[in-house]
């Protein structure tokens, strides 16, 4: 569990916070009523803000953890219509614990201020550029928190959450960040084998990836307004998400730091758009290639990409002085020598061979391990009831420091520096979003939009 405090300089900020988090949340003996944000109560009051796919997702797992008086309490956003769509579907799998009544459905940009209100425990699920604003207002109100990643999708964003997650210390908040391979039973062993039994020996080199074909996309609507339109097409412009080397590939980026130990010292690499050229994707690329270069010369190679008919991946492998380990999700975790011998694979908990697991039809994969996005709720909860320090906040920033880097390399075809890439005043995100706030990015007379070029400047694209 990452319980330690903020690290005394930006190159190692994470350093100290990059330790594997356990399973087991340990016993202090203090009851809920004593534990931050739920004196006198014997429930734990669950506000979903940014009721998506994902938002829904985490309040289904909020909601099915064993720990008791838990209830969905409130929801907000921007569309009503998804409020009470997700509320439909939690209620049908969760009748008992949603105790959300009309009043506290909250539409609009601004309705995250009523959750956060009437809630104990707040779960961040919008579009990521809001990510920093709502975390720094759910720890000033001296709430939980989960939030997914990434934290932010600029760098002001990033240093708000440090920032906000040195108070969630001081207020004793326990807050957990949705890097759920962290969570992960064949992570978690695989980096034991790496670390403790030194199974490959020194790191020297690895490759991350997440290829895939692509998302959803949206169709603006009749008087739906340009502000409204990009909201609900978050996922293209790079102040609602960062693009998807920021939004999917953190993921990969994220093992990568947690694995070697720290941050990428520099980082230099290409991307565009081959495939997703229409205007209709907005302002992101269709493919990032990153070579992040790390303090101890360690180099990652980073590959994303939305396309398809071409090869896809979702996985990490690292390269050491004994061998190669090689990691994915499904769960297929294994390490073999440098003559390709295999000398180290996961068995997950029920016994079955990684291999055997992933041959199984995709939904029925992971069925005799723990679900990690359960497990992130289960630890948060019980870090609640148990007052047992966490904060995931350090290395989720940590992380999207890293993918914001990689995007400024990208879309400027310059190699960036970590402290260039953190100290920059480059501000995506507004401080202030409201119903007339006019979006950063403007669609010129054909309805596209600004796209950087490296090497180019380009007007409406600012990178670092």
């Amino acid at each position: 569990m990452n319980t330690e405090t903020t690290p005394t300089t930006r190159r190692d900020f994470i350093g100290k916070t990059a330790a594997a988090t356990a399973v087991t949340v340990a016993t202090s003996g203090l009851t809920i009523a004593q534990s931050a944000n739920v004196a006198g109560s014997d429930r734990i009051k669950v506000g979903l803000i940014g009721t998506g796919g994902r938002g829904s997702g985490a309040a289904n797992q909020a909601l099915s953890t064993k720990q008791e008086g838990v209830e969905l309490y409130a929801v907000a956003d921007a569309f009503k219509e998804k409020a009470e769509g997700a509320l439909s579907n939690l209620r049908t799998k969760h009748a008992e614990k949603v105790k959300v009544d009309d009043s506290r459905i909250y539409a609009g940009l601004d309705g995250y201020k009523e959750v956060i209100d009437t809630c104990d425990l707040v779960i961040l699920t919008t579009p990521p550029g809001f990510r920093p604003y709502h975390f720094e207002a759910a720890v000033n109100a001296g709430k939980h928190v989960f939030m997914e990643k990434p934290v932010a999708v600029d760098a002001p964003g990033v240093r708000k959450v440090l920032e906000m997650a040195k108070i969630a210390d001081e207020k004793n908040l326990k807050v957990v960040v949705g890097l759920q391979r962290r969570y992960q039973n064949c992570y978690k062993e695989a980096l034991k084998q790496v670390k403790e039994q030194n199974i490959i020996g020194d790191i020297v080199s690895g490759q991350v990836y997440w290829n895939g074909g692509g998302i959803w996309f949206r169709d603006k609507q009749p008087g739906q307004s340009e502000l409204m339109y990009q909201l609900n097409n978050w996922y293209f412009f790079t102040w609602l998400c960062g693009d998807h080397i920021n939004e999917q590939h953190i993921h990969n980026i994220d093992v990568a730091n947690w694995f070697i130990g720290g941050h990428p010292v520099s980082a230099q690499g290409m991307g565009g758009r081959e495939q997703r050229t229409d205007k209709k994707f907005g302002q992101i690329f269709d493919h990032h290639y990153v070579e992040f270069t790390y303090e101890n010369g360690v180099r990652i190679n980073s590959q994303c990409r939305h396309q398809s008919g071409v090869y896809n991946a979702v996985r990490e492998e690292f390269t050491g002085t004994k061998g190669k380990i090689y990691l994915d999700n499904k769960p297929n975790c294994y390490a073999v020598d440098h003559k390709g011998n295999v000398i180290w694979k996961y068995r997950p908990v029920g016994g079955e061979d990684p291999l055997a697991e992933a041959a199984k039809p995709k939904r029925s994969r992971r069925s005799s391990d723990p679900d990690p996005y359960q497990i992130e709720h289960d630890i948060l909860q019980a870090a609640v009831r148990d007052n047992t320090p966490i904060n995931n906040a350090y290395y989720g920033a940590e992380s999207t420091m890293t993918a914001v880097m990689g995007r400024m390399a990208t879309y400027s075809g310059k190699e960036i520096t970590w402290d260039e890439c953190f100290n920059s005043k480059v501000q995506h995100m507004p401080a202030i979003v409201t119903a007339e706030t006019e979006p950063p990015a403007k669609p010129d007379g054909d309805g596209g939009y600004p796209v950087a070029i490296p090497g180019v400047k380009v007007e409406g694209v600012e990178i670092i």
